[in-house]
């Protein structure tokens, strides 16, 4: 077997674990456990495990290069699978053991996955040589652009990463061990960013149209510059409330763009609306990110926004894309299908709108109705992927 079919065996893997993490999550979040411990499975394990599948197979290519060798990457994903259930699991308990143990394995986890993907472009840090055909020569200068952000998330989630196992390990930290910087550094800082970069070379090719290309001007260093800004300044101060424009220009202007594409495109596939939801999930989280600035925060509010920043913008994006790589339609299993993937897509959509309404308005049946809503739509990605992923390996 070829190392480019290892690698797309293994995303398949990340791709397929992440899905799961996605319906554990939705699971815990219902069960009523606290931000802290659910933060966890949707940050590290749907979240980063979707990223890390998908990165090994796009960024070399990116970078006009190839991924060397796949030897190292089960260890990652053992590490990866394992930090993320032993950090949930002693953080709901309390238990600094597993906390520690489960930080140690996600640190090994990234220091792999960074290890591997610098290897492969180490003689193309800058993103210089982007990969890009005559076919898209149009796209060169934001291909070139957006490259060197990719690492500057790497970067991010590096420092994030150490910074959570300060949190959770007794281990000297970088800043003060306030867990919502080491939050915001993995989130804002290696999520986000690798979203934005990822997206203003991703979704040109998806929606076969002309990218609004001065917004990746605006939106890339401002989303490589405000994570920074908020981990260091968090809860109040001017350096956070000028992280907060600078992120939520960046959010804002990343919706933007979406929405650019969606209109200019005469395509219509499945996954554009999830993409096009994570837009606009993305858009209210950082107008609630603007109300922590200018009138203070409330735990209805950190909640709401976290959930619109994971759920939504990360969240509908990662499962819009996904549906890109992997087409539902294709399958022959029960309710494999475009149909399926609407009702995961609006059933995560309308969920996470009503649970945010619920939490701001001081109504949990409403919060409840919602977040069951949205275990609803994890459960049928779940199927989708777990499906698919089934038919491919016969």
């Amino acid at each position: 077997m070829t190392t480019a079919l290892r690698t797309s065996r293994w995303a398949r893997r990340f791709v397929f674990a992440g899905a799961c993490w996605l319906v554990v999550w939705q699971a815990v979040v219902l069960a009523g456990v606290s931000q802290r411990t659910w933060l966890l499975p949707g940050l590290l394990g749907f979240v980063f495990h979707t990223v890390f599948g998908k990165a090994y197979s796009l960024v070399p290519t990116y970078f006009d290069r190839e991924l060397p060798t796949t030897k190292l990457v089960p260890v990652h994903f053992l590490s990866a699978v394992g930090g993320t259930a032993f950090l949930t699991a002693g953080v709901q308990r309390s238990s600094d053991v597993v906390r520690t143990s489960g930080g140690l394995l996600w640190i090994v986890a990234v220091l792999v996955f960074a290890a591997t993907i610098a290897w492969s472009i180490r003689d193309n840090l800058t993103g210089s040589e982007t990969g890009t055909g005559e076919s898209k020569a149009h796209l060169a200068s934001i291909d070139r652009f957006a490259n060197p952000f990719m690492l500057i998330a790497f970067c991010y989630l590096l420092v994030g990463s150490y910074e959570l196992l300060a949190v959770h390990s007794g281990s000297p930290p970088l800043l003060d061990g306030y867990p919502p910087r080491a939050t915001h550094l993995l989130a804002a800082g290696a999520g986000g960013l690798i979203v934005f970069a990822v997206g203003f070379r991703l979704l040109p090719r998806f929606f076969s149209a002309a990218p609004p290309e001065p917004l990746a001007w605006v939106v890339l260093p401002a989303g490589a510059v405000a994570p920074s800004l908020l981990a260091v300044s968090l809860p109040s101060g001017p350096l956070f409330a000028l992280g907060a424009v600078l992120q939520a220009t960046a959010v804002i202007g990343f919706g933007l763009a979406v929405f650019v594409l969606c209109y200019r495109s005469d395509r219509r596939r499945v996954g554009f609306y999830g993409v096009v939801a994570g837009g606009f999930c993305g858009i209210l989280a950082a107008s609630l990110g603007i109300l922590f600035a200018v009138d203070g925060v409330t735990p209805a509010r950190i909640a709401s926004h976290a959930r619109l920043n994971l759920l939504g913008l990360l969240g509908l994006t990662i499962v819009g894309v996904s549906y890109q790589f992997y087409p539902p339609a294709v399958g022959s299993f029960p309710l494999a299908g475009d149909r399926t993937a609407m009702a995961a897509m609006g059933l995560l959509f309308t969920g996470l709108l009503v649970d945010v309404g619920g939490q701001l308005t001081a109504s949990p049946l409403a919060s409840t109705a919602g977040q069951l809503t949205t275990l609803l739509g994890a459960t049928a990605h779940l199927w989708l992927v777990a499906g698919l992923f089934y038919e491919q390996a016969e």
